[in-house]
């Protein structure tokens, strides 16, 4: 029966959230698989206890902008403003094999090409959420393999805004030239920033006094500047998940970082959890089962083809091996945003309903396995540490001991 009250059925999303994600930890997997799953049980097509994914829709939008706070204010800028130029290029090359794969496909399916490049679309974007989170359990955040990494996922945020241009484009209603000023502008205003930040002592904020008496008013503090930059953006006509960002790059850089990190991380890790249940909900068990097949041959080849396009590319632009692996790997699943682009696609009837179900189904279940690939990961850090530099010599290593690695730890 549904349950009646929008206190009550948060009540029964956190109580679902906390008792499955102590249930995945018993397990030795990572908590939010079990909150995918709690999302998944509790969805229309399960148990129907949330039957409205808007309910927590704005909490998991607000923990995706708190979590790239989180990471402006943890990253190390001297090692950003390096990577930054081959992060862009590095997304641009992805964005661009992504949608010339689509193209080759769609004669192939006979798909039209403006659905081709909206799926090609889809298919390039990485979840910031999923891998920033696997950066974090594996403590490489701050290392030149986060680094390249991050980079290359606020790179694919940028792009967000221009594809969501062209979607309209194709679609007869908007000009790709309109979007151009202020994505030139957000480039500009984000390397003046790194520029700024890493070539001064750390700035002190305002009313940073006031912070220091009362510990209380950090948290809103901090939320107060997340979420005012990230509206600002967003005026603008950008992505709130930019202006967020910037807002972690400055207060990452000032004498508060240190208690502004205290005070909004247990935040931040109450509001990942609704933004991974609100990927449970909207996962469709009666679609899944009747087209299972298809999706996970589709799941399959996504996750293959994109792993090998990622790694191909940083490799390309010269990223060491063992780092273009672990960082290729670890982007390989759909992202948050491919649900914003796949919409927007539905909306204007590139897409049809059951290609827009099939989108959902695959991103869903592609960050339900990430955490399997954080096993893997785990095994081919130990192959960078080893200094392998061929690429051969890494294969045959992981060949002969990865998998028994990756067992024990999904074990």
């Amino acid at each position: 029966m549904p349950v009646q009250g929008e206190l009550t059925s948060l009540a029964i999303v956190v109580l679902a959230g906390l008792l499955c994600g102590m249930a995945m930890t018993r397990l030795r997997q990572p908590a939010v698989v079990g909150y995918i799953l709690a999302g998944i049980a509790l969805g229309p097509s399960a148990l129907g206890l949330v039957g409205d994914r808007h309910q927590i829709e704005l909490l998991a939008e607000l923990g995706v902008l708190l979590l790239l706070f989180v990471v402006g204010m943890e990253l190390s800028l001297r090692g950003f403003r390096a990577v930054w130029v081959r992060a862009l290029a590095t997304a641009g090359l992805q964005i661009g094999g992504a949608v010339g794969l689509m193209i080759l496909l769609s004669s192939l399916f006979e798909w039209p090409i403006g659905g081709a490049i909206l799926l090609g679309f889809v298919v390039a974007v990485s979840s910031t959420a999923v891998v920033i989170k696997m950066l974090e359990d594996m403590n490489l955040l701050r290392t030149q393999v986060g680094q390249i990494t991050i980079a290359v996922l606020i790179a694919q945020d940028l792009a967000i805004v221009p594809m969501l241009l062209a979607i309209r484009m194709f679609a007869g209603d908007g000009d790709l030239m309109e979007g151009l000023m202020p994505i030139a502008s957000a480039m500009i205003l984000l390397g003046f920033l790194i520029w700024y930040l890493s070539r001064r002592r750390r700035i002190v904020l305002p009313f940073t006094a006031v912070l220091a008496r009362h510990a209380e008013l950090r948290p809103v503090y901090g939320l107060t500047f997340c979420f005012g930059a990230a509206a600002l953006s967003g005026v603008a006509g950008l992505s709130a998940a930019y202006g967020a960002f910037l807002a972690g790059l400055v207060v990452g850089n000032s004498s508060a970082r240190r208690p502004m990190l205290r005070s909004v991380q247990p935040i931040q890790d109450l509001l990942m959890m609704a933004f991974f249940l609100s990927v449970g909900l909207l996962l469709d068990l009666s679609y899944l089962w009747a087209n299972l097949a298809m999706v996970l041959f589709v799941l399959f080849v996504v996750t293959v083809v994109k792993t090998a396009l990622n790694i191909g590319v940083l490799a390309l632009l010269r990223e060491p091996w063992p780092h273009a692996f672990i960082a290729g790997l670890l982007m390989a699943q759909i992202g948050e945003f491919s649900f914003l682009l796949s919409a927007a696609g539905a909306d204007v009837g590139l897409i049809g309903p059951e290609a827009h179900q099939l989108v959902i189904a695959v991103t869903a279940l592609t960050l339900l396995v990430s955490p399997l690939w954080l096993a893997t990961a785990r095994r081919l850090l130990r192959i960078a540490l080893l200094s392998i530099s061929s690429a051969q010599e890494g294969l045959h290593l992981f060949l002969r001991g990865g998998w028994a690695a990756l067992w024990r730890a999904a074990i």
